[in-house]
């Protein structure tokens, strides 16, 4: 009798992984097919040119970039250099460092020859005490706050109370912006008449490439393969994923590495939240939740052409510490706005986007795990199972190696990050291997994060930071 029910409950549990995955598989080919006709018409334009009749009419829309830093020594300065050259009318750049305990501080006032400076400061927003304030002699759009720790929220809150634009862009310390990214990254704001409050950029990763003066000289795949491996990841995330969200105004997450908003808007809704790990898509939540409420027709997108370079962890024992805090982040936002979810009140948000981020993001590595434990059993509950569990492994690689490959063709058809054969091909190659090593290891860390919400762990972990390699160095081995 118990081995009949057990042998129940365990087919039972099978066909709930087979419908979760053909849920999730239908989802991914419907918003990949939506990213391709966005990409394709993309393509035809000619950026350049568009970049160049931009100039005059976004004039009138001057941009605060605020760079939340701590201990941030290794890859500041190359950070502040790339946005001293944007390409962009009027814009001021303020380094808040929040309590760092490294050189960061000192590097960027000797290496940009600042002053300490007095500066009337609103306390709009709550934060930590700012100690002090320095304002560069060669570049008087350069900034920095020094304050007491706070963490990443509490900067960026202190970064508004000090900036003096309606809007701002966000930037992590070890991220560098190509020359026009910010031009782009505004378009959607200046062209919508105030109707888009937010809008976020591609972000990819930096590793094994060259950096001379802030900006990227020459892109290069680096040599550990855990990096590679979540080059990958983002290719799928933001030129599938985000693409098309953004078509409808599903968008939940727009990176905090590179986004802008608007400045009163993040001000109504009581600016980034101290109270979770995943500030960035609490806000986005948060001014989606108030839109609605508001009944008003505002909207969040995601524009793939606007490039922000970043560091990604070189190390499993990084890549844990960032994926565990990026679901803890998510379980606490879907959490907070939960009202939200299948609420026909707040439209395709609350009847789509909830449900998706609920059910596939929030909870799917915990079903794709006991997904691939369900595979490892049926070999010893018979050979009934074994067909079975052969059709889960096979949906199980669609899903975690083929959408990556087509994101790779895709990424390497429209914007070609990696011109050379070679590293599109090592790309694709290990894009197949992502279902039976790396996604299973990450599900393991997402898990982590979920658990990590429920205990109320605020804690962010911590990521070595090695620094981008500068032109000329040696090749890494």
């Amino acid at each position: 009798m118990l081995a009949n029910l057990t042998s129940a409950l365990f087919s039972f549990y099978g066909y709930l992984v087979l419908v979760y995955m053909i849920i999730v598989l239908v989802s991914y080919t419907s918003m990949m097919l939506i990213a391709l006709f966005r990409i394709r018409k993309e393509k035809k334009l000619d950026k350049y040119m568009i970049d160049e009749e931009n100039i005059s009419f976004i004039y009138s829309q001057p941009v605060s970039i605020i760079v939340p830093a701590y201990n941030e020594e290794v890859g500041i300065i190359n950070s502040v250099l790339s946005l001293l050259t944007l390409r962009y009318p009027q814009y001021e750049v303020i380094v808040v460092s929040d309590g760092s305990t490294d050189m960061t501080e000192s590097l960027v006032i000797e290496h940009f020859q600042m002053k300490p400076m007095q500066k009337t400061i609103r306390q709009i927003l709550d934060t930590e005490l700012i100690t002090g304030i320095w304002q560069s002699e060669i570049h008087p759009n350069l900034m920095l706050v020094k304050k007491l720790n706070g963490g990443k929220a509490d900067a960026l809150n202190a970064g508004i109370n000090v900036s003096s634009y309606p809007y701002f862009c966000s930037i992590d310390g070890d991220s560098i912006l190509d020359e026009s990214s910010l031009l782009r990254v505004m378009k959607p704001i200046v062209e919508s008449n105030k109707k888009v409050i937010a809008t976020g950029g591609n972000v990819r990763v930096a590793n094994g490439s060259d950096v001379q003066l802030g900006q990227l000289t020459r892109v290069h795949l680096p040599s550990e393969t855990i990096v590679v491996m979540q080059i990958v990841e983002y290719m799928r995330a933001f030129l599938m994923g985000r693409i098309a969200l953004s078509r409808h105004n599903l968008v939940l997450i727009i990176s905090g590495a590179f986004s802008v908003f608007s400045k009163q808007d993040v001000i109504d809704v009581g600016g980034y939240s101290r109270n979770t790990v995943g500030e960035d898509m609490e806000l986005v939540v948060r001014l989606h939740h108030e839109n609605r409420k508001n009944h008003e027709d505002k909207e969040i997108v995601f524009t793939p052409d606007p490039v922000c370079w970043t560091e990604a962890p070189s190390n499993f024992a990084g890549l844990r510490s960032q994926r565990k805090r990026w679901h803890q982040g998510l379980t606490e936002s879907l959490w907070a706005h939960k009202s939200m979810t299948l609420n026909p009140k707040y439209g395709a948000l609350g009847m789509i986007s909830f449900p998706y981020f609920i059910f596939i993001e929030l909870y799917g590595p915990i079903i794709e795990l006991t997904g691939y434990l369900y595979m490892l059993l049926s070999v010893f509950m018979g050979d009934a199972y074994i067909p079975f569990a052969l059709l889960l492994a096979m949906l199980f690689i669609l899903y975690g190696s083929v959408f990556s490959m087509t994101s790779v063709l895709l990424e390497a058809w429209s914007q070609k990050s990696y011109p050379r054969l070679q590293d599109v091909t090592r790309l694709f190659i290990l894009s197949l291997s992502e279902a039976f090593w790396y996604r299973p290891i990450t599900l393991v860390w997402r898990v982590e994060g979920i658990i990590a919400a429920l205990m109320g762990n605020k804690s962010w972990g911590t990521i070595e930071r090695k620094g981008l390699r500068t032109e000329g160095s040696q090749d890494q081995k």
